[in-house]
């Protein structure tokens, strides 16, 4: 039996276990990123653990989150990151250098590596076909050091692309159809695979916009080939020495195949508040439009900033519309200025941000009340832009461009014609903002910056065999990371301060659990399906671990969180019966009695001492994961030198 792309990496790549769907596998990790919302915490761990240098092929943070500095936390994170990655042996990109995924796509990506990074859309690199995945920022670090990095060995999909995208119609709308076939939750335990004659008419930023989409199917990954359209690609960035043609055999097998005619699509969009919440474009024709966001992770590369330039030039942009460009690079940012493009967007009335996260991440550019902002990113979750009532809608960038110009949801085939932009045979190659670690035989000599806003590494404790707890909160189905520990221009500033951010915890949902965990002391959540999708940000586990949080019980979870859990030292444990979700209420005391011996039974018995209900609960944990619950977290774990 032959195998697919991915099952290729993973064999070459496979450090313990076997190749079996369902069973614990670990890898060789290749490269790794981070970026600095994330960053300051994943280097205090690798800090923590005694490491001296990474032992990666390559590894890089980038500062792309928190560069809106309204008080010194970011200023004094920047700083600590670039010290300690020049100790560490780790490239620095700065401030303004771009996006982590798109600069890492441009400049340092291969085809058939292995690249994990404590941001959830790292699967951005299966546009050139790497076996990419998001992952806590625990572990990166641990990965860094030269540890393995472990997950379940996941099923195998297929896409198979037929027919040709029509003008108007793009990658964007390839990804929000897969989400409208599969749901937020369709591609949990999986890595999908593109294929079929449709891809190669797809360049690689379409590519990447796809793969970066799939994080939110909750998929492991995505991955494209490494063909002609790939080797073209690293060639125009210089690395054409990367490349290296990857396939899947002929009789490959997948678990699901799914086929979709690019003759057939249409523009899409998603509406508030869930990526997969998706109609027609042409269904919604009228809705009055307040702000257009262009850019983030998904939609700023060079082809789709040069697409709305080609729209916009000789236009000028609604009265009643605020349009934001960000382009994805300093790369991206340079040729659009060289070859004119840059002048055509700010002539239209359009507001350049700088190269970075920015809107996608609450940083900055928030809607007005009750606004309707169309954007070209991943996400819509509720009140992840910062305006609590806001309506966020998830759009290629033509049809950004198509409403910002007319102040309306518009199909933006209604314009007529079709784009024509002339994409350059090689790239500005410019990597003067990636700055190289110290040489190791310097690096005792260089000194680690630290701010007063950077406090330690809260403390986890570790599983007892008997446990009885309130539930301090009770949520329901698809609770985002967002929700969790939200993001933000008021929240982000104090990712590596632990104590401070643990007030905002759960917000969204109730904003007096924060100070309800800590009067308990040690307590319970319970949450419905899908809980944790989003983000890899392990700091929405980590603030309930410090605020007393022992174990997680719900329908079903989503990949990442669910190890940044066990990871933090928390149990996630899901009901064998999801109809007993309903027989636990806010409030409610619970006792878990011989945990242990459920830990190796696969199933512990739940008491509800306040109504009497007996439940049986799942904890399907490998011996690793049983070990690490049981030291109180992957970093004692790893202290403990197992």
């Amino acid at each position: 039996m032959g195998l697919t792309i991915a099952q290729k990496i993973i064999k070459e790549h496979l450090v313990s276990g076997d190749m079996t769907p369902g069973s614990e596998i670990s890898l060789k990790i290749d490269q790794t990123l981070t970026q600095d919302a994330t960053g300051t915490m994943a280097y205090l761990e690798f800090e923590t653990m005694g490491l001296k240098r990474v032992k990666t092929e390559k590894s890089v943070a980038y500062i792309d989150h928190n560069t809106l500095q309204s008080g010194f936390e970011n200023a004094d994170d920047h700083r600590y990151i670039q010290s300690v990655t020049s100790k560490h042996g780790i490239y620095f990109s700065r401030p303004g250098n771009g996006i982590c995924h798109q600069v890492h796509l441009e400049r340092f990506g291969k085809p058939g590596k292995t690249l994990i990074g404590s941001d959830s859309h790292t699967p951005t690199g299966g546009g050139i076909g790497m076996l990419a995945m998001g992952a806590g920022g625990l572990d990166v670090a641990v990965a860094m050091g030269g540890g393995a990095y472990f997950i379940t060995m996941p099923k195998m999909y297929k896409v198979n692309l037929t027919g040709k995208l029509n003008p108007y119609v793009t990658a964007k709308d390839i990804s929000l159809e897969i989400l409208r076939i599969l749901s937020v939750k369709g591609g949990v335990g999986a890595i999908i695979e593109w294929g079929g004659e449709g891809i190669k008419n797809l360049t690689v930023p379409e590519r990447a916009t796809i793969t970066n989409m799939g994080t939110e199917l909750g998929a492991t990954t995505s991955i494209f080939p490494s063909d002609d359209v790939t080797k073209a690609f690293l060639k125009a960035e210089g690395r054409e020495e990367d490349y290296i043609p990857l396939c899947s055999d002929p009789d490959a097998v997948y678990d699901k195949v799914i086929d979709i005619n690019l003759d057939e699509l249409k523009p899409l969009i998603a509406c508030p508040h869930s990526p997969d919440n998706v109609v027609t474009v042409e269904s919604l024709k009228g809705t009055k439009v307040d702000q257009v966001c262009i850019g983030s992770c998904t939609n700023s590369s060079l082809m789709d900033m040069l697409k709305v330039a080609a729209m916009l030039k000789g236009k000028v942009i609604s009265p009643s519309v605020s349009l934001s460009i960000s382009p994805g690079s300093k790369q991206v940012l340079r040729m659009l200025a060289d070859c004119g493009a840059l002048s055509d967007i700010i002539a239209s009335g359009a507001r350049i941000l700088e190269s970075a996260c920015g809107p996608c991440i609450g940083m900055g550019f928030s809607p007005n009340s009750a606004g309707v902002s169309l954007r070209t990113f991943n996400r819509n979750f509720e009140g992840r832009s910062g305006t609590a009532d806001a309506g966020v809608y998830l759009v290629s960038p033509e049809t950004a461009v198509a409403a910002a110009l007319t102040g309306e949801i518009t199909d933006p085939r209604t314009l007529g014609g079709s784009i024509e932009i002339n994409m350059p045979e090689s790239f500005k190659i410019d990597d003067s903002a990636v700055i190289a670690p110290a040489p190791e035989s310097c690096a005792d000599s260089v000194e680690v910056l630290r701010g007063p806003n950077i406090k330690p590494f809260p403390e986890s404790k570790p599983q007892v065999d008997n446990f009885t707890a309130e539930v301090a909160l009770k949520v329901g189905d698809n609770i985002t990371t967002d929700h969790i520990m939200p993001a933000g221009a008021k929240i982000l500033p104090y990712r590596s301060n632990i104590p401070h951010l643990s007030q905002f915890c759960f917000g969204v949902c109730d904003k007096t659990f924060p100070e309800r965990a800590k009067a308990l002391g040690e307590s319970i959540i319970i949450g419905g399906s899908n809980y944790g999708q989003g983000s890899s940000r392990e700091h929405a586990a980590l603030v309930p671990m410090y605020l007393g949080v022992r174990v997680v019980i719900t329908k079903s979870f989503a990949r990442i969180h669910v190890a940044n859990l066990i990871n933090s030292g928390i149990m996630p444990l899901t009901f064998k019966n999801a109809d007993d979700y309903d027989k636990i209420n806010q409030g409610d005391k619970l006792t878990l009695s011989n945990v242990f011996d459920g830990m190796e039974k696969g199933a512990i018995i739940l008491k509800n001492e306040t109504n009497g209900a007996e439940i049986e609960l799942v904890c399907e944990f490998t011996d690793r994961q049983k070990k690490i619950l049981k030291s109180g977290g992957l970093l004692a774990f790893t202290k403990l030198g197992e």
